[in-house]
């Protein structure tokens, strides 16, 4: 898991060898010296002293506290290095290649159409998610679009807000009815072509290709993508005899109606998609065709991809050497003094040396597996529930261990205990741990608001949103150029405003605008904010000059809001 801190506390794989390995070291030093005493009575027995002085070296006689002292110390070491000590962090390098990709996906009324079941908006999300799960080591960006376009989020390889925006997706993200493929093609090659990479781009539409705008200016967006590097691929959604369109109004759900009262039908469209790929020179995907997602791979797979190595942090780093080494040295140690005391000794040494020789085996393989009860192994396995419960054993035994609380709060986040893993992300984006550490927790603080607030009431939404907005401006300040954390800022705090039904006075937005024109310190700056986010201010900037010049919600294209 991502985002741990140091940890201070050692952890043991065996906790009972621990405490077993000096009563254990205690037994072989009294066998040691157990072992003399016996020999000493045998010899007294034999001979008379005088005649013991002269028969055998002064050593045979001695009390071998130095070899008992020797054999302890071994014992004792490799008993610890068997509990399989760990402490502090290491970093892992999982390496990788692929293409960096943008899903412009089509959340117009008309993909609510039943003509593909359940409709044609959750067929679209199945293929994306079933697409990202065969797209391990590409960036993804998600861009959805209906009469205008928005970016959802920029290219980035975090799995799970790719998949929370997608649960969200629906018409009323967007803003604004209708349907424009040229706006979305335009924006997603402004999305790909912004970013500095040696791979291949793609830009992937689905789309029931239901658009009402002139041919030319999605021939021409399309040619403009082709001309900037980006392979356009169009997926089509829903079936050409077509559907009505069920919304949700006051009296219930009803077919869609025009402006006239007609009842609307929609119909899957492909011509719209042919003439964009076919300008673009891409691949068209027919809504008939089955396995989109890996026939989507398959136009993926033609393209240039860019190695990567992402850095991954393990919670605890395996320490058994540091203690089995010595052990080994220390057996080798008493050997040589053995030799030199006598033939007779290198028995017992010769003993416990292959003894630790077989530790040495035997202990590198279970220090470093991990138990079945492993929280670690439990989160890796998408078992959040058990991985949370295994966490919170772990804290009761080492408290004040921020990483502990971090990886609480996203096991339970997962499994979808929103209120108790916003109080432990909040405990670990407090405490006292990493810069790294606090920034993930903050982030996924934001990121259980979010999900917080799309279950949530109408009434308490804003809260929600405004909490979430909050948790991502102190991740920003802790790292002010993260794209993913400026975007979802962004985010939440367009739904805290669309949530709270209206815009700011005249006198808070000069407010508003003063404060961006003096940003704080560790927040980003109004350079920053223009290059993250260039070509979505572009696009938002068109349709507000619009609406600011004719002073009401702009018309969707052709009059058509579907």
């Amino acid at each position: 898991m991502a985002g741990t801190a140091a940890v201070n506390i050692p952890y043991m794989d065996v906790p009972w060898a621990l405490w077993a390995a000096p009563g254990l070291a205690l037994v072989v030093a009294l066998l040691v010296l157990w072992s003399y005493r016996r020999r000493a009575l045998r010899l007294r027995r034999l001979a008379s002293s005088e005649l013991l002085a002269r028969l055998v070296p002064p050593t045979a006689t001695r009390i071998p506290w130095q070899r008992a002292l020797i054999q302890f110390a071994a014992v004792l070491c490799a008993g610890i290095a068997y509990a399989g000590p760990r402490w502090g962090t290491e970093q892992t390098l999982e390496r990788g290649s692929g293409v960096d990709m943008v899903l412009a996906l089509d959340a117009s009324l008309s993909m609510l159409a039943t003509d593909a079941r359940p409709n044609r908006l959750e067929r679209m999300k199945e293929e994306s998610r079933r697409l990202l799960a065969l797209s391990t080591g590409d960036r993804v960006g998600l861009l959805a679009f209906a009469g205008r376009s928005y970016i959802l989020t920029p290219l980035t390889v975090d799995r799970g807000a790719l998949e929370l925006f997608l649960d969200n997706l629906d018409p009323s993200v967007v803003g604004q009815a209708g349907s424009s493929l040229s706006r979305a093609i335009r924006q997603g090659t402004d999305l790909l072509v912004a970013t500095q990479t040696t791979s291949d781009r793609a830009l992937i539409i689905m789309s029931d290709g239901e658009a009402f705008e002139p041919p030319e200016e999605v021939i021409a967006a399309a040619a403009h993508a082709a001309e900037a590097g980006v392979t356009v691929i169009a997926v089509g959604f829903g079936t050409e005899k077509g559907s009505t369109i069920p919304v949700r109004t006051a009296q219930g759900t009803q077919a869609k109606r025009d402006e006239n009262g007609q009842i609307v039908t929609t119909h899957y469209t492909p011509n719209l998609l042919k003439d964009a790929v076919t300008a673009a020179h891409g691949v068209f995907i027919d809504a008939a065709a089955t396995d989109k997602a890996v026939r989507i791979r398959g136009a993926l797979a033609l393209l240039r991809k860019q190695a990567r190595a992402t850095e991954s942090e393990t919670a605890r780093r395996a320490r058994f050497q540091l203690f089995l080494i010595p052990a080994l040295l220390l057996v080798l140690l008493d050997s040589v003094l053995s030799t030199r005391r006598g033939r007779t000794k290198r028995a017992p040494a010769a003993a416990t040396a292959t003894a630790l020789a077989f530790l040495l085996l035997v202990i590198p393989t279970r220090a470093r597996a991990e138990t079945g009860d492993d929280a670690d192994q439990l989160y890796r396995s998408a078992r959040y529930p058990e991985a949370a419960a295994a966490y919170q054993r772990e804290i009761q035994e080492h408290a004040d261990s921020p990483r502990l609380e971090f990886n609480l709060g996203t096991s339970l986040m997962q499994a979808g205990q929103l209120d108790e893993a916003i109080a432990a992300l909040e405990r670990a984006a407090t405490s006292t741990g990493s810069a790294e550490l606090r920034y993930n927790a903050l982030y996924n603080l934001g990121l259980a608001y979010l999900r917080q607030a799309r279950d949530a009431k109408a009434d308490q939404q804003t809260s929600a949103y405004a909490s979430s907005a909050e948790a991502y401006k102190r991740a920003l300040q802790l790292r002010p150029s993260e794209v993913a954390a400026k975007w979802n800022y962004e985010l939440a705090s367009e739904e805290k405003s669309k949530s709270s039904g209206g815009g700011a006075s005249q006198q808070q937005q000069q407010q508003q605008q003063q404060e961006k024109q003096q940003p704080k310190s560790g927040a980003l700056d109004k350079r920053q904010a223009e290059q993250l986010l260039s070509s979505a201010q572009r696009e938002e900037r068109d349709v507000q000059a619009k609406k600011q010049k004719e002073n009401q919600p702009e018309r969707p294209p052709a009059g058509k809001d579907w």
